[in-house]
């Protein structure tokens, strides 16, 4: 039976039904994938690693299972960001230093989303070892907005976000510290959630502790979203800090959706500029919001601080985990990570202190708000995609910026917050470019974020405008 020719743009949750019915088989769905791939890639460059014979061998593994022990994703083809370790397919972080390096074993979420019938078919590209909200480095070039491939996607999952975009895909994921997973959902109109630290367990490295980069999913709506975290959740004893999955899957929680009743809005929590452009898009939200019944209030908890507490953290966690690969391949990083390196090492103890006791003081302050409000939104990206040839974003609505992860304020104050946060795509500039709105729930509350979100994604009316076919304007 010959296959839909339109299958790539089948919801994730509507093929691994079709899977699970046996109307469709996981060798069908790789060789769609591969096609797709074909057909866009060389215009967006999203894809950069494939593993063809280490998929079909993994599905036709499964295919001989009964479907019900096939995981929940039942054979469905998956993209990993290449900075997580695949066994056996070359994993090189965008970085100089890795280009031919191919791990013996897979990162632990790697591991647990195969475990779920993920069949992993390739890795998407990333700026260097995650560094920057431009997808581009020295392996394998830049990757390209879809919507525009004379702008960047964002990053730094914008491989994952553009292979989403353009039906490569039905589900990646990505991983965020100060916006990479949120920033390039924004940027080409995908659905993106940063969870709440630990609810995916990582590959903790050196650093087992870390509260402040995570994995997560990233889909073309909010109901693969769910259903990606449901098969990416799990407590892991090598990540201390990892949770066990919910009694509740999250899919559950998101098709049920839930209106919120009251929700609080802001365009800059008070910190960033964001250009006029992002802030029109915000304010017909807030109106489509507000024509459905919802309650809306402007205003959010004190973020004074906020960005100088993410930079020094941030700081910190580069020269823990980096310094080590600093010393021995200098010569072979980019500047900003050397400049993050750099920054960490000349921290003080009172400075590591203060955004320490800033970040606890954040927290407490958003758990109180978020008792009085479902949810607070704000613009994703304080901007919209920006030229590709822009590697940072330096001016915003006229306001100067100091340094590559400036621009990045309205996302990473929220990683501070050890909130759970999901981009929700909200509409479109009069130019064209796609921007995204962050919807932040309370800590630990992904099941009520998703359900929400859900919801809210009816509500403006974009599930469904991907794929697309790579566009030059």
């Amino acid at each position: 039976m010959a296959i839909d020719s339109d299958v790539f743009r089948w919801p994730a949750v509507d093929a691994v039904a079709a899977l699970r019915r046996g109307e469709i088989s996981p060798l069908e769905l790789i060789d769609a994938a591969y096609e797709r791939i074909a057909a866009t890639n060389g215009s967006v460059n999203s894809m950069v690693t494939l593993c063809p014979d280490r998929a079909r061998a993994h599905a036709k593994r499964l295919m001989q299972q009964p479907v019900a022990q096939r995981g929940l994703l039942c054979g469905l083809p998956i993209a990993i960001k290449d900075l997580s370790d695949v066994a056996g397919v070359r994993t090189t972080y965008g970085s100089p230093i890795f280009k031919d390096h191919v791990p013996t074993v897979s990162d632990p979420m790697v591991t647990r989303l195969e475990a779920n019938g993920g069949i992993v078919i390739g890795m998407s590209n990333t700026p260097e070892f995650g560094a920057g909200a431009n997808t581009f480095n020295e392996v394998f070039g830049e990757t390209r907005n879809p919507w525009n491939t004379a702008l960047n996607a964002g990053g730094s999952s914008g491989g994952a976000a553009v292979a989403l975009a353009t039906g490569q895909v039905w589900l990646a994921n990505g991983s965020d510290l100060g916006g990479s997973l949120r920033t390039p959902a924004s940027f080409c109109s995908v659905v993106g959630l940063r969870p709440s630290p630990g609810r995916v367990a990582r590959n903790p490295g050196e650093v087992r502790f870390d509260t402040m980069s995570v994995e997560g999913p990233m889909a073309r709506n909010v109901a693969d979203a769910a259903l990606m975290l449901d098969a990416m959740v799990g407590y892991d004893p090598m990540d201390p800090i990892s949770l066990p999955a919910p009694a509740e899957s999250f899919l559950d929680a998101a098709l049920a959706g839930r209106l919120p009743k009251r929700v609080a809005v802001t365009a800059d929590f008070g910190i960033t500029p964001v250009e006029p452009a992002t802030r029109a898009v915000l304010a017909a939200a807030v109106e489509k919001m507000r024509a459905a019944g919802i309650e809306v209030i402007e205003g959010c908890p004190d973020f004074a601080g906020v960005p100088t507490a993410f930079q020094i953290l941030r700081a910190l966690g580069y020269a823990t985990s980096m310094r080590p690969l600093m010393e021995r391949h200098r010569d072979l990083l980019k500047p900003d990570v050397i400049w993050n390196i750099e920054k960490g090492l000349a921290l003080t103890a009172e400075e590591v202190g203060q955004a320490e006791r800033r970040r606890s003081r954040l927290y407490g302050d958003m758990v109180a708000f978020l008792r009085e409000v479902d949810v607070l939104i704000a613009p994703t990206a304080c901007t919209p995609p920006r030229d590709i040839s822009e590697r940072w974003v330096r001016l915003v609505d006229g306001v100067e910026l100091e340094n590559y992860v400036d621009w990045l304020k309205i996302a990473s104050v929220i990683t501070v917050s050890s909130c759970p946060s999901l981009s929700l795509p909200a509409g479109f500039t009069a130019d064209g470019k796609p921007v995204g709105l962050q919807i932040i729930g309370r800590p630990r509350g992904e099941a009520d974020l998703l359900a929400t979100a859900k919801s809210l994604e009816s509500l403006f009316g974009l599930a469904g405008e991907v794929p697309i076919d790579p566009r030059t304007l």
